[in-house]
């Protein structure tokens, strides 16, 4: 439900911009607020991420700041990332170490 919102907020916004009501810059600031939604990681996924980085779980821990038995225990299935930690999952996944330097 949320892409469809988001596109049909995009869209209307596409065509007030290319009416002339409104401009590139306002356009760009109401795109950013239409973020997608960051998507729920497997303990499988979590997993393919860090070795695709060549990442222990502890070096993994440290650039999150949290502690390598989170780490682990989302591995595990035992917990699973919220917040802040799913959207640098998402980031680290997307763009890789270098968006974290």
């Amino acid at each position: 439900m949320r892409n469809t919102v988001s596109e049909s907020i995009i869209n209307t916004v596409t065509d007030l911009r290319n009416s002339g009501i409104i401009d590139d810059i306002t356009m760009k600031n109401i795109q950013s607020l239409c973020l997608p939604e960051v998507k729920n990681y497997t303990p499988e996924k979590i997993i393919s991420i860090r070795k695709k980085l060549k990442l222990s779980q502890a070096a993994l821990a440290s650039i999150f700041n949290i502690s390598p038995s989170t780490v682990q225990k989302w591995e595990q299935g035992n917990k699973r990332p919220t917040g802040a930690s799913k959207k640098l999952l998402d980031i680290i996944e997307r763009k890789g170490l270098e968006a974290f330097v």
